[in-house]
This record gives structure tokens, sequence and C-alpha cells, in this order.
């Protein structure tokens, strides 16, 4: 089965909760990978207006045209 992401919306602080097109349901806390992220592209969506400006894209989401993206079985999964 192909999963995609159906919705996917801000929730708090680094926390986005997603709905799966095979209707799971989680929320993601991005805040332990953002504060170890040694990359400064990544590092930059600390700034919280940053992180909340994020799309859906073909089932997937992405920050600034895939400057940041995370594979979505792993998100399905709930480990980044």
């Amino acid at each position: 089965m192909v999963i995609s992401i159906k919705s996917a919306k801000y929730v708090d602080s680094y926390k986005i909760k997603f709905q799966f097109s095979d209707g799971i349901e989680k929320i993601i806390d991005f805040s332990y990978f953002l504060n170890n992220a040694k990359n400064p592209m990544i590092k930059k969506y600390l700034d919280k207006q940053l992180f909340k400006n994020y799309s859906i894209e073909y089932g997937d989401i992405i920050w600034n045209d895939y400057e940041m993206c995370f594979p979505i079985w792993d998100l399905h999964e709930g480990k980044i």
C-alpha cells in the first residue's frame, strides 16, 4: 500500500498532527531533530515562523522547496 499524507496541522512548539491516507493519525514532535541538527539550513527551522511554513505536495510534507523533508514511512512510523 502506498501511504501519503492527507493533512498536516500545526499543534504547538515543534509538533505537527498528521493524518495519513490509511486513516492513521500521529502527532510528531520535531524538536529533538531540530535541536540536534548540525546543518544550519535545518537549524534555521527552530524559528517557529519558518517551521510553521510547510506545505503538503504530492502527499509529502516539505519546507521551502524541499530544503527540509522527511520520508513518509518514517513519519507514519513516528520515527524522525
